[in-house]
């Protein structure tokens, strides 16, 4: 992976987690071939802010060698080439609550030999197959990184 570009070619025909990134619509977010400057980007993470208060509408804000840049939720929709329908929030260590879904549906899928598994253990990535660590790979390397070690399922 070169920096933030899939070879779909040589991945799809080995991996299934390809058919997946193409099914969620995430596709373009591994095929990014356009230059970018490493340290603007570190410039621009290391100035931003969530301007926004609680009960307003989600927005950031950072400057990039002395330009102001405002990002809100409908800009950044716009950037993604997602919807603009709301504010979700994520919870660390939390499993989402949806109706007639159970967290144990899903580590069935992703444990299948281990039926001890339960959604209240410390979850292993190395454990899991080729596909669901790549695919785990790029959800926390590429989607949503975030500091600290990798190992741990979130």
């Amino acid at each position: 992976m070169g920096g933030r570009n899939i070879d779909l070619a040589l991945c799809s025909s080995e991996f299934s987690f390809v058919s997946w990134l193409e099914d969620l619509h995430l596709l373009p977010l591994v095929q990014i071939q356009d230059p970018f400057y490493i340290k603007l980007v570190k410039e621009f993470y290391t100035n931003l802010r969530i301007v926004s208060s609680p009960n307003e509408e989600f927005a950031l804000s950072s400057t990039v060698k002395g330009q102001h840049i405002f990002l809100d939720a409908r800009i950044l929709a716009s950037i993604l080439h997602i919807p603009h329908t709301g504010l979700y929030i994520f919870e660390h260590k939390k499993w989402l609550e949806v109706e007639g879904f159970h967290p144990n549906q899903i580590l069935s899928i992703l444990y299948p030999n281990d039926p001890n598994i339960h959604p209240n253990m410390a979850l292993s990535t190395n454990r899991l197959s080729v596909d669901h660590r790549l695919l785990h790979h790029l959800i926390v390397h590429q989607f949503l990184p975030t500091g600290g070690g990798y190992t741990k399922l979130s």
